[in-house]
């Protein structure tokens, strides 16, 4: 018994010692974030909080060097790095009896609940950068109403002028981080790509088939792919497939942990890296709360993930925020992010929403948001309650509902146009949208309304024009 307890007491301090002993506890210690020091000053060293545990040894500034190669030289990279961060910490653990800690590979961290007592020891292993507090958000305030006029959202965008021309989104698949979608919706069920690739429920609530509790995501999922089993076409990419992370639980949060798991399973959904089952675009309907901590605010939790998604060829939209009734500077993050592609919300009658957040962006000053899309009664596909109910349908208002309209117009050029890289897609967007406002970009309306068909010629144009003078290099 004294043995045991003797190797006790030395996996618990051994790191603190090292530390001490080397450099400094400072100096090679992990950073302690003040909100997490804060709750635990306030609580009793017995009592448990969720931390997520971000290791040093970023590969952010060398992702540019997997920019153009296959998705699993990226994957692999960051395991192995996760694999060597984390070794130490997760044997010490292990040793504790703590089990249930889950490796977030792709932003080198763990997320686990322990005592507030064990937190300074693990934030003193020598590889640890930082010990900061599990955050949790809550599902945006949108409103909806009986299903309106039809279709004049979808005519908006540009989206039938390019099914005429064939393309609908085939070859293309979806993702929506979201409460996740009704798979018996009539608008969804065939277009669901189907296998455990194609649904995580991270809270373990749902695991095995799509579900939606709350309906915001199945309602969001009908502006990206659905058809027309309604009597009118409601979704902008109708031939495209979706898959789905139910990162919001029944209660309607969702852990930031939960959040960073749903971003790395996007990654590699069949935990197989050779394997290509990535999807071409994530729909981001949500985003960090209502409070002054975090409006008109850079908070940097995720702009990792979105960095890693990027640099793999996958295209990231997200809601701009309903925060525009507080009035100009109301961005936040993620949509905020430099990377992030931010969608507001206006009217049938081309008016920004009130509620539409504003810019310019609290991360780099930008133009904020960059596109603006129709948000407001918007007709969407609606819960079905487990059988095809007629009347499943619903008119949604909020920035939720613009940003799928964008996601879907992208889905359509990517249907257009195979091999056009991410980056000329967005930019394609951006400079075809519909000037609206005040002459030139704003911080309303961004670079204005997104316009499919507009982008669909301006790409012709630009290769077409590369095709000529291609072969005007070759006659000279």
């Amino acid at each position: 018994m004294r043995n045991k307890a003797r190797q006790l007491i030395i996996i618990l301090f051994l790191p603190m010692w090292l530390c001490l002993a080397s450099l400094g506890q400072i100096a090679c210690a992990g950073r302690l974030d003040p909100e997490l020091q804060g709750m635990m000053d306030a609580i009793s060293p017995d009592d448990e909080i969720s931390v997520i545990v971000k290791f040093t040894n970023d590969l952010s500034s060398r992702l540019e060097q997997f920019s153009g190669l296959p998705a699993s030289r990226l994957i692999q990279a960051l395991q192995n790095r996760a694999r060597f961060s984390e070794q130490e910490v997760k044997a010490f653990l292990e040793g504790l009896g703590i089990k249930k800690v889950t490796t977030l590979w792709i932003i080198n961290s763990l997320s686990l609940t322990v005592s507030a007592s064990l937190i300074p020891i693990i934030a003193s292993f020598q590889k640890v950068e930082e010990v900061r507090l599990d955050g949790v958000i809550q599902l945006p305030e949108t409103t909806t109403t009986p299903a309106g006029a039809v279709e004049w959202n979808i005519d908006l965008t540009g989206a039938p002028e390019l099914w005429d021309r064939g393309y609908r989104g085939q070859g293309v698949v979806v993702a929506a981080m979201d409460t996740g979608a009704d798979l018996q919706h009539p608008d969804l069920t065939d277009r669901w790509r189907g296998g455990a690739n194609s649904w995580l429920d991270p809270n373990g609530e749902h695991p095995d088939l799509p579900y939606d509790a709350d309906g915001h995501g199945t309602q969001v999922m009908g502006l990206l792919v659905g058809g027309d089993a309604g009597g009118s076409s409601i979704g902008m990419a109708p031939d495209a497939k979706w898959i789905a992370v139910k990162i919001f639980n029944d209660a309607r949060t969702a852990d930031y942990s939960v959040i960073h798991e749903g971003f790395q399973w996007l990654l590699d959904p069949d935990g197989d890296p050779l394997t290509d089952d990535a999807p071409h675009l994530i729909n981001n309907s949500w985003g960090l709360d209502r409070d002054d901590k975090f409006v008109n605010k850079c908070v940097t939790e995720f702009e990792a993930d979105i960095q890693v998604l990027k640099t793999a060829g996958i295209g990231v939209v997200f809601a701009a925020g309903n925060f525009g009734d507080l009035g100009a500077s109301t961005s936040v993050s993620p949509a905020n992010y430099p990377d992030s592609l931010a969608v507001g919300s206006i009217s049938e009658s081309l008016g920004i929403a009130p509620s539409s957040s504003r810019g310019p962006s609290a991360c780099n000053g930008a133009i904020f948001p960059q596109l603006v899309a129709p948000g407001v009664s918007v007709r969407t596909a609606d819960l079905t309650a487990g059988g095809v109910i007629p009347d499943s349908y619903v008119g949604a208002s909020g920035t939720s509902f613009a940003a799928p309209h964008v996601t879907g117009a992208m889905a359509l050029l990517m249907s257009a146009f195979p091999d056009a890289g991410l980056a000329e897609l967005e930019e394609a967007l951006i400079k075809s949208a519909r000037d609206l406002g005040p002459s030139g970009p704003d911080n309303d309306y961004g670079y204005g309304l997104v316009d499919a068909d507009n982008a669909y010629l301006r790409l012709q144009g630009d290769r077409g024009l590369t095709a000529a003078l291609f072969l005007l290099l070759l006659s000279d």
